[in-house]
């Protein structure tokens, strides 16, 4: 596993992290402590050094997990958490107070003295353009009880706001051959700014694994499920904004992209590896055995800039204008 520096003076993490929404139980199905500890160790086997969780993945199951997990190893792990999206926050009740409290909660759960990443959780652009939570922010690691700070976003726009904020660390977008926006749009603008990239969705929620058909159907808490459409909360978190029968069929078509040596998976995370800004992505896991072939990607040679520039063009026929939500 390579590894890559989050943003100017930043940690190094791991280029395939381990995104654990899912083994919060926030996917419509349980995990067991076993089955989750499983899928950590797994990552941790095979170099990852970088989970992100965030405060409401499971109401807190999600930190539970990875606190149990680093009281049983000896490896260097960095966790990046979130605040901003609880129901007592969300969408209009942002307070210095909430985030302490926030920040208490999961310092608690993790086990840890410091939080080496928090970060604001796709909270509203109003409260962006205000600014008051980035002072908390610097507050806060003032204090030493955050050591870096960054933002979850879900636009563009949003992302260019936050990195006019002093000591941003990092930003996390969606990003992935079905988004490709973000590759003109914001991380250049990131790079010389000396922000990292954190990249979530990198699968499209599973679009991109090119296992799915029309007729697949999700549990019914699964956000593939009760989210395909916005219902729940900004639709292009699932899906990547597709609509579902959209993105299987342009799946479908991105198979005849794949090369000889490579799964779609490998195609889909080196893709994204492949753009320099990027610090690193988090694919979630629902298995061992997906960790393990998700993290094969960073030992995968680059793509040819032929391929490249066939996904562009991809993506800007046949994708561009079927995205839905804010981008």
């Amino acid at each position: 596993m390579k590894t890559r520096t989050l943003g100017k003076n930043g940690f190094n993490v791991s280029e395939v992290g381990l995104g654990t929404w899912q083994i919060g139980a926030d996917w419509g199905k349980n995990f067991a402590s076993e089955k989750a500890l499983a899928i950590l160790t797994t990552a941790v086997e095979n170099g990852t050094t970088f989970f992100d969780t965030a405060d409401v993945y499971g109401a807190g199951q999600s930190e539970k997990f990875i606190g149990e997990f680093l009281k049983q190893t000896d490896k260097e792990i960095k966790v990046a958490t979130k605040f901003g999206r609880g129901g007592d926050v969300f969408p209009d009740s942002y307070t210095k107070d909430a985030m302490r409290k926030s920040i208490d909660g999961s310092l608690s759960r993790l086990g840890v003295d410091a939080l080496d990443l928090l970060q604001l959780h796709c909270i509203p652009t109003r409260e962006l353009q205000k600014g008051d939570v980035f002072d908390w922010l610097r507050d806060f690691k003032n204090e030493g009880l955050i050591k870096t700070f960054g933002a979850s976003v879900e636009s563009v726009d949003e992302g260019l706001l936050c990195l006019e904020q002093e000591g941003i660390q990092s930003l996390q977008v969606i990003f992935n051959i079905f988004r490709q926006k973000p590759v003109t749009a914001l991380l250049p603008q990131a790079e010389a700014k000396g922000v990292g990239i954190i990249v979530r969705l990198p699968l499209a929620s599973g679009l991109l694994t090119g296992k799915f058909s029309k007729n697949t159907t999700f549990e019914k808490n699964d956000h593939r499920n009760f989210n395909k459409d916005g219902e729940a909360f900004n639709v292009g978190e699932t899906f990547a904004g597709l609509p579902f029968e959209k993105g299987v069929e342009l799946a479908g078509a991105i198979k005849d992209f794949v090369p000889a040596d490579m799964n779609m998976v490998q195609l889909a995370l080196r893709w994204i590896l492949d753009h320099k800004a990027v610090s690193t992505i988090i694919p979630g896991a629902s298995s061992p055995a997906q960790v393990t072939g998700n993290s094969a990607a960073s030992e995968l040679a680059p793509l040819a800039d032929e391929l490249h520039a066939r996904l562009s063009e991809f993506y800007v026929s046949r994708v561009h204008d079927s995205i839905r939500g804010v981008y």
